[in-house]
C-alpha cells in the first residue's frame, strides 16, 4: 500500500478539499436580493400589437423568432417592455425596406446593437483615430 497524503494535506487549508474558502464579503455580495421599489411598466400582448398596426399573431410570431424580447407575467400572458413597439416598428421598416426575411432581420438587428454599442465605446472614450476620415 502507497503512502498518500491526508486528504487537503499541503494545500493551506486542513480539510477543506478542493472547495474554495468564501469570506464574508463574498457571501454578502453573492446573496444579496435586489427588489423594485416601483414595478417596472408592461405592455400587454393587444398594447403591443395596436400601438404597431399588426395583428397579435404577427407580434407573437416576432417574439418566437426572438425579433423582439418578452416575458410572461404570473398569469401566462405575454408582457413587453414599453420600447416594443419601437422594435417592432424597426423590425417592419427592415421588412419593407430591405425585403429581408425574418431570420435575416435578426442578424441584422444584432449587428445593428453591436455597431451601436461600439460607436458609444468609441464617444466615451474621447479619443480619435489616427487614420484620418476617408471624405
Amino acid at each position: 500500500m502507497k503512502d498518500r497524503p491526508a486528504e487537503g494535506a499541503g494545500r493551506g487549508r486542513a480539510g477543506m478539499g478542493d472547495r474554495p474558502v468564501r469570506t464574508g464579503a463574498d457571501v454578502t455580495a453573492s446573496t444579496a436580493v435586489r427588489y423594485a421599489l416601483v414595478p417596472a411598466p408592461t405592455l400587454s400582448l393587444d398594447t403591443v400589437a395596436r400601438l404597431s398596426g399588426l395583428h397579435p399573431d404577427l407580434v407573437r410570431r416576432f417574439v418566437a423568432l426572438g425579433l423582439v424580447d418578452a416575458g410572461r407575467d404570473a398569469a401566462g400572458h405575454l408582457v413587453f417592455d414599453p420600447t416594443a413597439p419601437a422594435v417592432v416598428a424597426r423590425v417592419q421598416r427592415l421588412r419593407s425596406g430591405l425585403c429581408l426575411n425574418y431570420a435575416s432581420i435578426g442578424l441584422v438587428l444584432d449587428l445593428l446593437d453591436r455597431i451601436s454599442l461600439l460607436e458609444t465605446a468609441l464617444r466615451g472614450r474621447g479619443t480619435r483615430s489616427e487614420i484620418p476620415p476617408w471624405t
